[in-house]
């Protein structure tokens, strides 16, 4: 009997093993657009997946929602699907100030704030990115001569403070950290428990310790340009992979 996943929706056969995913149904099918070729293979939910051919090289692209728990089950049924290699695409916070509005970061691990991998292994146990995949995003972001920074960012499912609890922000700033966002440790140690490889790259869309200066414009052009080039270094980087 052939596996179907129950929330992606789709079937072994029916996709590759090469994956770029990112949070937004509407951002798979423009990720999918960029590619000479596509087609949709499934939509259930959030679960948007699409196979395309880029280059010559057939991805698979799927949208995983908002937050750790609903991406979790996008991550593991990719990877009983048959998945290899995953790429996140999304947006975070830069919370260092040397990073502005539309920059990268090409995530090398992340801290986890997240709520679902501390209940598949220990908090000690890290979520760090596959160095092969960590050095495709740089060089796809070289060769376009994109603004960005490799290091760590905190995986955090809080995206309004809290009225009562203090923000974990300005420690990790502290430490160095260099942005915020809501699923790549997820990602990262659902890839390190099933041995496949998993990177990420974000693209800073404000400063979540200077909101209330009007430091995020997610819709902005600046931040719009930035989303745009992200596609365009996610493709070039996963068939660096192939």
């Amino acid at each position: 009997m052939t596996y179907e996943a129950p929330h992606v929706k789709t079937t072994p056969d029916k996709i590759t093993p090469y994956v770029l995913v990112c949070g937004d149904p509407a951002r798979a099918l423009e990720i999918a657009q960029l590619c000479d070729s596509y087609e949709e293979v499934s939509y259930n939910r959030e679960y948007r997946t699409l196979v395309g051919t880029y280059k010559g090289k057939k991805i698979t692209i799927t949208s995983h929602g908002v937050g750790s728990a609903g991406a979790a089950i996008c991550f593991q049924e990719l990877i009983n699907l048959g998945a290899k290699i995953i790429i996140r695409m999304g947006t975070c916070g830069g919370i260092q100030d040397g990073l502005g509005q539309g920059d990268h970061i090409v995530v090398s691990g992340a801290v986890r704030e997240d709520g679902v991998s501390p209940l598949m292994v220990p908090l000690g146990y890290p979520a760090i990115a596959d160095n092969e995949v960590c050095d495709a995003i740089v060089k796809a972001c070289e060769e376009i001569d994109a603004p960005y920074k490799r290091g760590l960012v905190l995986t955090s499912d809080l995206f309004y403070p809290s009225k009562v609890m203090e923000s974990s922000l300005a420690t990790y700033q502290r430490a160095g950290v260099l942005g915020a966002e809501m699923e790549v440790a997820t990602l990262l140690v659902i890839a390190s428990l099933n041995n496949i490889k998993a990177g990420a790259i974000a693209t800073v869309d404000g400063n979540p310790l200077k909101w209330n200066e009007g430091n995020y414009d997610p819709h902005g052009t600046i931040v719009a340009e930035g989303k745009k080039r992200m596609l365009k270094i996610g493709l070039e980087a996963i068939i660096k992979l192939i």
